[in-house]
């Protein structure tokens, strides 16, 4: 382990805030034995460096005669806890003020504070995770619906990083080989076979392509589906919004461009969570401000992954129709890659046998946001849409964004090796791109890791963690 890590820290590992109960957490050589100096048991007779791993003890925290907490302490002996090292656990009551003494004795005894993901980290280091899996921690404490939770529970339980380890093996021994030819090049011999070889990176690259492929769909399901709510003026977007998240939101008033900036709000459906953005009106105007809304409605629209477009089936007829179609033609010209679904709201003020007949476009959704009238079907065609693959048809998520970035050059680099096995380039150059393909993959599962790039992933944990 690296030796700017071999001593003992602490942190608080519970939320902050007063509660019922918390948790501090320290982790070292010395955990065990200096915790043992301030834990008193009940009967006052128990020693913790005597005691069994993975053992509950009821007791105080005392500094001398001064008795700060009734506590119950977890003890895990290294290699067998989360960090691999010797590890205690004190559960105290939830009063700040308790907290902070307890923090603040230990600190006080050759106990440092940890930084943010220190704990993780060491885990890390002292392979209990690969990096894949001690990223997937992070995103696993952020995850806020069931799909993101699933996605970070497959990703820390090993998700793709045994294949991607095993793949990247194989490659390594095959590169090995070619090292080797390179020591024997004046005998002109060939101990790699490349029509294996040339498998092999077929095999590596559909992985990869698949796992790259996947990034749209991970993404949006650990960071929430952006859906734009766009439409002219006073169609009922903001009434939409209110009736999909069930709270007065937005401001609903009848005196068009009273939306003047984009307003967000999520809300889980079916374990997914969505993102919703009502937007500006859409139309021609001389108001300064109300322009800079419509021009940060665009903005919106080019961070969705969906499209609302919302119209006003009450005051529609031919002309307003016609009108429609020019608009829905620029939006799917300008933003080709979105999904666009066309509503037809206000259907409580018209009949919809005669709107039906003025729109030429299909599988037109019709609802009264005001009376929430068709918001649960709509509801259903917005689940569809993530789990009829829609927005990717491949099992595999990937929805880390460092790792997306290390496959897709792993990727390039393999396609490079492929060019050079068909063009029969010299087996030093192969190796070259062989050596990068190994390199980007290791970036991925921490075989390949700089003081940098670690300081750079766990500076985004929580602190305890």
């Amino acid at each position: 382990m690296n030796s700017l890590y071999n001593d003992t820290i602490i942190a608080i590992a519970s939320p902050p805030g007063i509660g019922a109960i918390a948790v501090i957490r320290l982790s070292g050589p010395e955990a065990i034995t200096i915790c043992n100096s301030f834990f008193k048991s009940v009967k006052g007779t128990k020693d913790l460096s005597t005691q069994k791993s993975h053992t509950l003890h009821f007791g105080y925290i005392k500094e001398g005669e001064r008795l700060i907490d009734e506590v119950l302490v977890s003890l895990f002996h290294g290699p067998n806890s989360y960090t691999g090292e010797n590890t205690i656990e004190i559960s105290c009551h939830g009063s700040s003020y308790i907290q902070q003494e307890i923090v603040q004795l230990f600190l006080r005894n050759q106990v440092r504070l940890a930084t943010p993901g220190e704990f993780t980290l060491r885990a890390f280091l002292n392979g209990k995770l690969d990096l894949s899996q001690a990223e997937a921690v992070a995103d696993l404490i952020e995850s806020n619906s069931a799909a993101s939770h699933q996605v970070a529970m497959q990703q820390m339980r090993g998700g793709y990083s045994k294949d991607i380890e095993d793949l990247r093996q194989e490659l390594l021994n095959f590169a090995s080989l070619m090292e080797l030819e390179l020591d024997f090049s004046e005998e002109d011999v060939e101990f790699a076979d490349r029509n294996e070889f040339k498998m092999l990176v077929d095999k590596i690259s559909r992985v990869l392509q698949q796992l790259i492929d996947s990034f749209a769909l991970g993404n949006v399901l650990k960071n929430g589906i952006p859906i734009a709510i766009v439409g002219e003026p006073n169609v009922g977007k903001s009434t939409l919004l209110n009736a999909l998240l069930k709270e007065e939101k937005a401001i609903v008033s009848e005196i068009p461009g009273t939306t003047r900036d984009a307003i967000e709000d999520e809300i889980v459906i079916n374990g997914i969570v969505y993102r919703f953005i009502d937007t500006a009106g859409i139309r021609e105007t001389k108001d300064v401000i109300e322009t800079i809304g419509i021009q940060k409605t665009f903005e919106k629209i080019q961070q969705a992954h969906v499209i609302i477009y919302l119209l006003d089936a009450g005051t529609l007829n031919q002309e307003k129709s016609r009108l429609l179609q020019i608009e829905i033609a620029k939006i799917q010209e300008q933003f080709p890659s979105k999904l666009l679904i066309i509503i037809a709201n206000k259907i409580d003020l018209t009949d919809v046998k005669r709107v039906k007949q003025l729109l030429p476009f299909q599988n037109v959704h019709f609802i009264s946001a005001k009376n929430r009238e068709g918001i649960h079907e709509l509801t259903l065609k917005l689940t569809s849409l993530v789990q009829t693959g829609k927005l990717s048809s491949n099992n595999i998520i990937l929805s880390n964004s460092r790792h997306y970035e290390a496959f897709s050059n792993a990727l390039k680099a393999l396609n490079e090796v492929k060019e050079g096995i068909n063009n029969e380039i010299p087996t030093d150059l192969l190796a070259i791109d062989i050596r990068q393909a190994l390199y980007h993959l290791g970036e991925v599962t921490g075989q390949i890791s700089t003081d940098d790039l670690l300081g750079n992933i766990f500076a985004n944990f929580c602190i305890g963690k």
